[in-house]
């Protein structure tokens, strides 16, 4: 019998993971919309304002009266207004209330750049500035989530007179990175992530149904989180250039150095809540902040993003916040 050549499998076997990269990468240009129709995340006006940090998106709502509020979603890969919601709606009865899409998120301006604080400190003191002018000689309360409350301090430090409150809902910066320096982002992991080749493939992933859904349980630190979050952080992810701002958060550039020298820096009341359950429970240096006169520090039985669970206890003690102020 003539002698078969010995077939080599593993060689084979090897080239399954590429095979698979190349059929999802296909799969990512061909059979995804990349532009699926995105209505506003919220009621009330849609505009737009240009800014040195580009084109902005904000919404806007409430009577004319009062003093202003203004709300800023969080950071990650599919951030958006949404997240704010609860609280635009309940506020724009009796105030006038914005809502800011941060740069490279909801209606913003999603251009292929490097995001960086200092990029979203801009976008704040852009809105910051457009709210006052609506409303002369009247300092704004503003309201951030989760990272962004870094980037709001940021802000209230550099133009203090913006601002008469600050409201912190699950910030980051009270773990460890409190007391280090951290280091700036990796151009190389973000050029690696964003390669025209499978970078939009590699965010395809990233927001996929499943993924999302597990990264919001990870957030409620439950399963029972908010199916319209859910339903239109996967529309708000599905737009041109929706990778570009999550890439650079990824690679670590937005995440800002020595937050321990900006909070304690914070010359404006400050009111904090965060929650117990979840992935982003670690406040270990907030009770630096309890006994001072300018901080009220709260904690609720909830994830991280507490007004989607209990908006009635966040507001009740929102209020009671500024009703200290002389509201």
């Amino acid at each position: 019998m003539p002698h078969r050549p010995r077939r080599r499998i593993g060689p084979l076997l090897a080239l399954l993971p590429l095979g698979a990269a190349g059929a999802w990468i296909a799969y990512s240009r061909l059979g995804i919309d990349h532009r699926r129709r995105m209505h506003p995340a919220l009621p009330g006006r849609q505009e737009c304002l240009a800014s040195a940090a580009g084109g902005l998106s904000f919404a806007a709502a409430g009577p004319a009266e009062g003093v202003p509020l203004l709300l800023i979603h969080s950071v990650n890969a599919a951030a958006n207004a949404y997240e704010v919601r609860p609280l635009y709606r309940h506020y724009a009865k009796e105030r006038p209330v914005y809502a800011l899409d941060l740069p490279g998120f909801g209606f913003s301006e999603r251009s292929d750049r490097i995001y960086t604080p200092e990029l979203m400190t801009q976008a704040i003191h852009a809105m910051a500035a457009e709210i006052r002018r609506r409303h002369p000689g009247t300092a704004i309360d503003a309201v951030a989530l989760s990272l962004s409350a870094e980037f709001l301090a940021r802000a209230a430090l550099e133009r203090p007179d913006d601002y008469r409150s600050l409201g912190l809902i699950s910030p980051t910066g009270f773990d460890k990175r409190y007391a280090r320096r951290n280091p700036s982002g990796s151009d190389t992991a973000r050029a690696v992530a964003a390669c025209p080749l499978w970078g939009r493939a590699l965010f395809d992933l990233l927001v996929s149904r499943p993924s999302m859904r597990f990264f919001l349980e990870k957030t409620w630190g439950s399963r029972d989180i908010d199916e319209g979050l859910l339903a239109y952080d996967q529309v708000s992810a599905h737009q041109p250039g929706a990778e570009f701002a999550p890439f650079s958060f990824l690679a670590g550039h937005l995440f800002a150095t020595e937050t321990g020298q900006v909070y304690p820096r914070l010359d404006r009341p400050v009111w904090m809540v965060h929650g117990t359950r979840g992935d982003f429970v670690d406040y270990r240096h907030a009770d630096r902040f309890r006994d001072d006169p300018r901080w009220t520090v709260e904690v609720l039985e909830t994830g991280a993003f507490p007004h989607f669970e209990r908006l009635n206890a966040v507001t009740a003690r929102y209020d009671a916040f500024l009703a200290r102020l002389g509201r």
